[in-house]
């Protein structure tokens, strides 16, 4: 497991709090900018589906560029509550920074989008400053699954690559791309946030907080099934999408064996071994 260092790492949750700030100003921001009515976007690029591959690969641009920046090499820039738990539940996470990395993601997420309708006004209210909310032909068991898809692709991906080292340096060039497709063929349904933070930041302004259920249980699901399904024992997965060698105190490396992931894998092939045993 992770190291059992007992100081607390406010410089990391300070991190994880402005890069989760960022994320979801400047992210919305292209949402509201590629889609608001009347968008120069719109006129240059009157295909939604390829509007939502260019709004989608800059949202996963930042959330890149954030990863590589000073503020990456501090926290990791998870940015995503579902995310830092993965991370806890394949080893590499401590338990108190996986609890206060969501408080930080969230409350980043909520100041930033308190500051979209000063910034956008009635531009940015018509298209509901970038929340996401599920389509009308969709309903709310049909966008829980489609989260739970599109979160397991992208934390799937993230875990895969950090728990290779030939790998590893490659993840913050994966994250625009798999944004970009997952958004483009997910948003027309759920809105494709991957992300309960993203969702409850804008979900204020936009006082849509009555399907935040369905963006809480879709992302965990789909980054619980992501862990399960990459996570082996002996594998170390490292708590960064970025700066990966930096880690003076141990805290993002840990090897998955002994991980609550590992420890859940092994109790179901039992189950799944005892069942085809032939009495």
């Amino acid at each position: 497991m992770a190291s059992a260092d007992p100081t607390w790492h406010w410089r990391a949750y300070a991190a994880e709090f402005l890069g989760t700030f960022l994320l979801v100003l400047l992210g919305l921001s292209a949402v509201i900018f590629d889609f608001g009515p009347g968008s120069p976007v719109a006129a240059w690029l009157p295909d939604p589906f390829l509007r939502r591959l260019l709004t989608g690969f800059l949202f996963g641009s930042v959330g890149a560029l954030l990863a590589l920046s000073p503020a990456g090499r501090i926290s990791g820039a998870h940015l995503d509550p579902v995310l830092s738990w993965a991370f806890w539940s394949v080893g590499s996470l401590r338990l108190r920074d996986a609890v206060l990395y969501t408080a930080a993601q969230g409350a980043g997420a909520v100041l930033a989008a308190l500051a979209l309708p000063p910034l956008w006004g009635a531009f940015g209210r018509a298209v509901l400053y970038g929340a996401t909310v599920p389509a009308a032909a969709t309903g709310p068991w049909a966008a829980v699954l489609g989260e739970a898809i599109a979160t397991f692709l992208l934390v799937g991906g993230i875990l895969w690559f950090v728990g290779h080292p030939r790998l590893r340096a490659f993840t913050p060039a994966l994250i625009p791309p798999l944004v970009a497709v997952l958004v483009a063929i997910e948003a027309p349904y759920s809105g494709t946030s991957m992300n309960p933070a993203r969702t409850l930041g804008p979900a204020i302004p936009s006082h849509t907080l009555g399907v935040l259920w369905i963006y809480l249980l879709g992302p965990l699901l789909g980054a619980l099934c992501a862990a399960l399904a990459t996570a082996r024992q002996g594998r170390v997965h490292v708590a960064k999408l970025a700066h990966h060698a930096h880690d003076p105190l141990g805290r993002f490396h840990g090897p998955a064996s002994g991980s609550v992931t590992v420890q859940l894998r092994r109790r179901v092939q039992g189950a799944l071994g005892a069942v085809k045993r032939p009495r």
